[in-house]
């Protein structure tokens, strides 16, 4: 280890430690040194995104499979475009790190004092920091070269501990300064709990298992958040009892887990996975979070469901304040709990659909026959559309290898963040983005991302038309009936295949089962670039699963 190290060197130093191999940036003047001068000659691989908002979703997609992820734009023109990405990987808890590169402390002082502004300036040194303090866990100002490693390493600790983004001012003249050099290595803090309301929600929980005639475990994200997988999987094991999952948890466990019943989200489920629910009489939620799109016009019992999650244990009345998930998990472990057998419900057959090669593609029809294509190679991405009906109750064997945003469920998230994915996936592994048609339009340049660094993700864009989840929210009964979609629900048409032409990737146009057929395979044997496979569907088709809400 050198004596002696340079801020610009250190911050790279450190995040290369954490397992960052990928850097996503945009280059603006206020960050281009240190991208050049350090980052470029490093081993992180330095990604060149087309925008901001397309390299923070990557760099969340990054960091879901990697375990951190990292993003540098400049100063407030940039950085303030990468705020919706950002407020994402908060409320998801992905640990990301937004290095915005700013203005050097004299232009600062030159714009206080006298007014005489630097491009992109809006009001001084507090606003972007302002912005990002709410979305962010930690937000700290390079200054100093004396400070730099105690708040570079505050920052990443409090990262990779929280499992939330945090924010990195870099000003421009501070990355050549001498600093200390990187001491050890950075960890995640341990998780604390108190021991009384461990000891009583450890208690409570064992005594309701052993109770229980019919007891379900319910996974949530949390789970994977903090690499609680294998201790959820002993526990499931030990129990012997079903488990299932949420759209936000989906396949974080294997799906081919004789125990695993199916994805819990309200009437979106299947009905086999409703009626396990409906008949358990001990809910064990760990790391659920409850939002709209999880619970879907189902409210669970909170009499009967313990909800492990946020640091805390509900159950019904009971509250256990300050009980770290992984601490739960070992108390029940250590327990050796045996609850009264349970028979574990018939998983329906599948097999795949009697379709004719000239058939109309639908909605639903496309889900059923992608099935086939779906192994423990696959990596799937479901964007926030109607595709979060269909990729619901797919098959996902791999643990670890479905990828959605489904509680911010910012539009348009799936396609770019799948270049992070591709970079951060297992060299076996093939990427499948099932998008909507308005969704790829807001994010459609990760193309030419991936295109220039030779991914191959498969993007299938169901192309109807329409946004037609914010006209299911708003009202459903449109899809089987005669009136017409909302005006603002209406999208302009793009042939999205022929973008294949602009960036110099693979593009099909299908709408019937012979041609998606084809394109699929085409797409299989593409490896060199991204897939486009616009799907055409009518304009009222949707997802069977989707349908409670239009009656």
């Amino acid at each position: 280890m050198p004596e002696r190290s340079t801020v610009g060197q250190y911050l790279i130093d450190r995040l290369h430690q954490l397992g960052l191999d990928h850097l996503f940036a945009i280059a603006g003047d206020y960050s281009i040194e240190w991208l050049n001068r350090y980052v470029a000659p490093s081993g992180v691989e330095l990604i060149e995104e087309v925008n901001e908002v397309n390299a923070g979703y990557a760099a969340d997609g990054y960091a879901r499979l990697k375990g951190i992820g990292a993003l540098c734009v400049t100063y407030s023109a940039g950085a303030l475009c990468a705020v919706n990405a950002v407020a994402g990987a908060y409320v998801e808890r992905v640990p990301l790190v937004l290095i915005n590169g700013t203005p050097s402390v004299k232009k600062t002082i030159v714009f206080e004092q006298t007014g005489f502004s630097a491009h992109h300036f809006i009001s001084g040194r507090a606003t972007d920091m302002q912005c990002f303090e709410h979305i962010t866990a930690v937000c700290i100002r390079i200054d100093s070269p004396d400070l730099a490693p105690g708040l570079i390493d505050h920052a990443l600790t409090t990262c990779i501990s929280e499992r939330r983004p945090v924010y990195i001012e870099l000003l421009q003249d501070m990355i050549d300064l001498e600093c200390e050099p990187p001491r050890g290595t950075l960890k995640p803090a341990r998780p604390l709990s108190d021991r009384d309301s461990l000891k009583q929600s450890v208690e409570r929980i064992r005594a309701r298992l052993e109770a229980a005639d019919n007891p379900l475990v319910w996974v949530g994200p949390e789970v994977d958040r903090y690499g609680l997988q294998d201790k959820t999987s002993r526990l499931i094991q030990q129990l012997n009892i079903p488990f299932v999952t949420e759209l936000l948890s989906k396949a974080v466990l294997s799906e081919d887990d004789l125990l695993f019943a199916g994805v819990l989200d309200g009437q979106a489920s299947s009905e086999t996975v409703l009626e396990l629910a409906a008949t358990s009489d001990f809910v064990l939620a760990l790391g659920v979070w409850l939002t709209d799109i999880n619970s879907l016009g189902w409210e669970p019992d909170y009499d009967r469901t313990a909800f492990a999650s946020f640091d805390a244990v509900k159950l019904g009345t009971f509250f256990g304040g300050h009980v770290a998930l992984e601490h739960l998990l070992d108390g029940i472990l250590a327990e050796k709990i045996t609850p009264k057998s349970r028979k574990l419900p018939e998983r329906p057959a599948r097999s795949a659909p009697a379709v004719s090669d000239s058939e109309i593609i639908t909605y639903q029809g496309f889900y059923e026959y992608i099935q086939r294509y779906i192994d423990r190679n696959t990596v799937i991405s479901a964007d926030a559309s109607m595709n979060y009906f269909g990729s619901l109750l797919l098959d996902v064997p791999a643990a670890g290898s479905f990828v959605v945003q489904s509680s911010y469920s910012s539009i348009g998230y799936s396609a770019p963040a799948a270049t992070g994915i591709c970079l951060a996936k297992k060299p076996n592994q093939r990427v499948m983005v099932f998008q909507g048609d308005g969704g790829f339009q807001m994010t459609a340049q990760c193309l030419s991302t991936q295109t220039r660094f030779n991914l191959d993700p498969i993007i299938f864009v169901i192309d109807n038309g329409v946004y037609a989840v914010e006209q299911w929210l708003a009202d459903a009964g449109v899809f089987h009936s005669g009136d017409a979609f909302y005006k603002p629900c209406v999208l302009h048409r793009w042939n999205y295949s022929r973008l294949s032409e602009v960036f110099g990737c693979k593009g099909w146009e299908v709408g019937t089962y012979r041609e998606l057929k084809e394109a699929v395979a085409g797409a299989l044997q593409n490896s060199g670039s991204p897939s486009i496979i616009q799907i055409r569907v009518p304009d009222k088709s949707i997802p069977d699963n989707a349908l409670w809400k239009t009656d």
